[in-house]
């Protein structure tokens, strides 16, 4: 209805428009009347003005629109670009990348935050993961537990527990990081499965138990490889000076030996981010262990092994000596000073575990029952061992759990 009045009004003004229009083209307007289409058009002027106006606002405004998108556009771009830089830091060294997008306010400073950034962000080296996780420091420990409280264990046997955990990070090689991070793992184990185990200690000790177990199992430099009746006797008096149920321990071995763990494989930024802060690194002298021979070696010392490069600017080494229960002492030799030996105590006459890439590429075993190595003077020499030293490890594995188990037994009550 509403409509019908609208089209008849409008015809209505159309009308007298045009009746007026014939009156004032043959001069028959009145002065009042003269006066009101005076009116009319002054009005009719304003309203062209003003729309003239709202045009040039919103061609305005939508311009402004226009840039703010863009400018909000643009300041995403820079943050991404920003944010990846950040990422590509912390690859290469953890704390300068964390620290970072902090000062970018790309990341909050806060346990939640990162630990939620270290365990979903993609593209984030394992390994850095895992030395940021392992450091001392009491915000480091509350990042740790907070990265911990992001996995769920409920209803998870120790097995699968391990299986997620060890798959979000690389554990790093120093023992006291190692201890840190299991102790979280256990603590963490524990409280979301609560009538598995009568103490953190007993998940500690077990959870070592288990991963060296998935070592001797599936790696083949492991010859005698651990049956279960010995997995169980050595898992003896660790619940608290009792055994555990044979049941648990039996599916635990099981499924470790139908399945071992995966470890992450970090990317192609793996073997920069070892070579980037190294412990010692210089030029050296080896000598050939087929052909006895004295060559000059870029040797780096990082993450207790030796590499040697043939030209500091080889991106891969020639060799690498895993320093894992070497030692190292000073040795005479009739045509070089200054010498070094790297050798096994443990193993006299049998090759040292290590390897080499040949000149065509291959990638062999070493040749070497010891390594004899020449520094240019007494002191560098002397470095050189300090260094060495005190980068040999043993597992660190066995000496932790050594340590908690003797705790456990000392607990215990004596009757």
């Amino acid at each position: 209805m509403t409509a019908y009045c609208r089209i008849g009004e409008m015809g209505s003004q159309r009308k007298d428009s045009f009746l007026w229009g014939k009156k004032e083209a043959s001069g028959d307007l009145t002065p009042a009347e003269l006066q009101q289409i005076t009116v009319l058009k002054v009005h009719k002027n304003d309203l062209l003005d003003d729309i003239q106006k709202l045009r040039m606002e919103i061609d305005s405004v939508m311009s402004e629109i226009q840039n703010m998108e863009s400018e909000e556009e643009n300041k995403h771009i820079v943050r991404g670009k920003q944010f990846l830089c950040g990422k590509k830091k912390f690859n290469m060294d953890p704390k300068k990348g964390i620290q970072y997008l902090v000062d970018n306010d790309l990341l909050e400073w806060e346990p939640e935050a990162v630990a939620e950034f270290l365990y979903k962000e993609e593209g984030l080296n394992k390994t850095a993961i895992g030395d940021f996780l392992g450091e001392r420091e009491d915000m480091h420990l509350q990042i740790l537990k907070a990265f911990v409280e992001l996995h769920e264990f409920s209803d998870l046997n120790l097995v699968q527990a391990l299986r997620q955990f060890l798959w979000s990070f690389r554990l790093p090689g120093e023992a006291q990081k190692i201890d840190r991070m299991m102790e979280a793992f256990a603590t963490r184990y524990c409280n979301c499965n609560a009538d598995v185990f009568q103490s953190t200690d007993t998940c500690y000790i077990l959870s070592f138990a288990i991963i060296m177990l998935n070592t001797s199992l599936h790696n083949p430099n492991v010859r005698d490889k651990p049956t279960l009746e010995r997995f169980i006797s050595m898992n003896r008096g660790i619940n608290n000076g009792g055994d555990l149920p044979n049941e648990l321990l039996t599916k635990l071995y099981e499924s470790i030996r139908s399945e071992p763990f995966k470890i992450p494989e970090d990317d192609g930024n793996d073997l920069t981010h070892t070579f980037f802060n190294p412990d010692r690194e210089g030029w050296l002298l080896k000598l050939g262990g087929r052909v006895k021979t004295w060559k000059r070696r870029w040797f780096i010392l990082t993450d207790n092994c030796l590499y040697y490069f043939e030209y500091t600017t080889d991106k891969e080494p020639r060799g690498i000596i895993p320093l894992e229960n070497l030692c190292v002492r000073e040795v005479t030799d009739q045509r070089k000073p200054y010498c070094l030996e790297l050798y096994n105590p443990n193993s006299k006459g049998q090759k040292i575990k290590a390897c080499k890439t040949e000149t065509d590429g291959r990638v062999v075993e070493g040749k070497h029952q010891s390594y004899k190595i020449s520094a240019s003077s007494a002191e560098e020499r002397d470095d050189w061992i300090k260094s060495i030293r005190a980068s040999i490890t043993k597992d660190p594995f066995y000496d932790l759990v050594s340590a908690r188990k003797r705790k456990v037994i000392s607990q215990v009550p004596q009757h």
